[in-house]
């Protein structure tokens, strides 16, 4: 009896509004964090390439999971600049989900983390409207590193999403081709209290950036306070 009751108290609490929004929240501190370490190391994203970025991506902890061939499934947060045309500072997350078919964890199946960076409004706007297949609606690539690297190659300038992974310690562009990546709205909801669609959270600031998000957009407006995208 005892069982029982305790199982009934703990799905109710996993169910009320305030564990949701913990949840929620600890996932964009995570991504925060995520961010923090890999700008902090030597061989990290270009600046050139970052500059050039108009929202970024962080998906914590990505796991891997046997289904036929295999598959991935994670949860996170992006950011955009402000703006319609992505010139401002960055602003408040919007709530992401990547989902897809294996795409080279080749690791051992632990959990990995992913950050990948847009590279076009349309990339942004289309994914803020609905999932989107990279590879297939939007052009993917992985991501060239280390600071020395130039966001001017071939690869760069032709993809509109790049990729990076982290896993072990080892970080490096890892193609995500293949996957498909969409925003997560009931996370939304759970994280800011109320419905608020990703497109109303990055251009029309319906919402101020939780406590939660002061990390990640520190980290970001510190190492890339600017657009260069229209400005090489």
């Amino acid at each position: 009896m005892k069982r029982v009751l305790f199982a009934a108290v703990l799905i109710i609490a996993i169910s009320s509004p305030a564990f949701a929004q913990k949840k929620e929240s600890d996932r964009v501190a995570n991504a925060g964090r995520v961010m923090k370490e890999i700008m902090d190391i030597p061989d990290d994203i270009p600046q050139s390439v970052i500059d050039k970025a108009d929202c970024v991506v962080v998906l914590p902890s990505v796991l891997k999971f046997a289904i036929g061939i295999g598959g991935s499934y994670g949860r996170g947060v992006m950011t955009c600049r402000n703006g319609e045309e992505f010139q401002g500072h960055w602003g408040a997350p919007t709530m992401m989900a990547l989902e897809g078919g294996s795409f080279g964890l080749q690791l051992g199946g632990q959990a990995t983390d992913f950050v990948l960076l847009l590279m076009s409004p349309r990339s942004a706007r289309s994914i803020l409207d609905s999932k989107v297949k990279l590879g297939g609606d939007a052009s993917a690539a992985a991501g060239p590193v280390g600071r020395n690297a130039s966001a001017e190659t071939d690869v760069t300038m032709r993809a509109e999403i790049l990729s990076y992974s982290r896993a072990r310690g080892l970080f490096a562009g890892i193609s995500l081709a293949g996957s498909t990546l969409r925003p997560d709205n009931d996370a939304n909801k759970s994280l800011y209290g109320k419905d608020v669609s990703a497109k109303d959270i990055v251009f029309a600031s319906a919402v101020p950036a939780p406590p939660s998000a002061k990390l990640l957009l520190r980290v970001l407006n510190k190492h890339s306070p600017v657009n260069k995208s229209k400005n090489p």
